[in-house]
């Protein structure tokens, strides 16, 4: 009797289904990882908190009234709603505090790639029948739903940072930092795909990290900078982050929404390509 080939309908069809399986296991993989290591989870929030507290209190009272007023992007409205300059300053960083969260939670989710290569787990995930680009999904959705979760922790503290939060500016912020974190996530698995050390991944997420989060305009207003770091400000992909998440919070931004969102969208697309590229050189 003869058996009749598969088609090429069927054969793309039951392929699909495999990288679709494939990366809702590794996505949910990793958020078990996250879930059960409340360390992790503990450690990943007292850093942005102490920022928000002791830097927005010391920083924004040592300021003063006198020194937080025009041409920093939206302080005079903060100064006359809140009335001093520590409350204006806690409510200018609380979206660079988000963004802070967002990128170090994601960026340095991308390690475990590494620990996978160490115990042999990665070397089984990238011969079994799934696609190196559904890895790479799976990996970066695992990482940016993490990011998004500790970021709505954080969004507990924005009575604590003056910032009236409603339910539709929540609603609006939720895709916006997981576009933040997507893309970030995405920019930490392109190099954690060409690491072999933890320890050197740790040093170089560490020193691409802290300047993207510095120049970002998370913690200082964007205007009147030397003509240097004005272009570094420019390049960094997180400033249009902070500036989305600034507009959802606080209705003012530094350019249009929309070229925010496609300027993060394309830096993950990119990483994101980058990462499975870097897959199928070096595995």
């Amino acid at each position: 009797m003869n058996q009749l080939s598969p088609s090429p309908e069927s054969f793309r069809s039951s392929a699909l289904r495999r990288n679709l399986m494939g990366i809702y296991t590794i996505w949910l993989r990793d958020v078990r990882r996250f879930v059960r290591d409340r360390p992790r989870i503990i450690g990943s929030l007292i850093q942005p908190t102490l920022f928000l507290l002791i830097l927005g209190t010391g920083l924004g009272t040592s300021l003063g009234n006198n020194g937080m007023g025009a041409g920093m992007g939206g302080m005079s409205r903060l100064l006359t709603e809140h009335g001093n300059s520590r409350a204006a300053y806690m409510a200018f960083i609380f979206p660079g505090i988000l963004a802070m969260t967002i990128l170090f939670t994601s960026a340095f989710s991308a390690i475990s790639v590494i620990w996978d290569r160490e115990v042999g787990f990665l070397r089984e995930v990238l011969v079994a029948p799934v696609s190196r680009w559904a890895v790479t999904f799976g990996k970066v959705l695992g990482g940016a739903t993490v990011s998004l979760g500790q970021g709505c922790v954080m969004l507990l503290l924005a009575p604590v940072a003056g910032v009236p939060l409603t339910p539709l500016m929540v609603l609006t912020l939720v895709p916006v930092m997981f576009l933040v974190a997507f893309s970030t996530t995405a920019m930490g698995l392109a190099a954690a795909a060409r690491m072999r050390s933890m320890q050197g991944f740790t040093v170089i997420m560490n020193f691409v990290v802290l300047p993207i989060f510095f120049l970002s305009g998370a913690m200082f207003p964007l205007k009147g900078l030397p003509t240097w770091m004005t272009v570094l400000v420019h390049v960094d992909p997180l400033t249009y982050g902070v500036d989305a998440l600034r507009w959802v919070t606080m209705g003012v931004a530094e350019r249009p929404i929309a070229l925010d969102l496609c300027v993060i969208a394309g830096f993950g697309l990119v990483m994101g390509a980058l990462a499975v590229w870097s897959f199928s050189v070096r595995e």
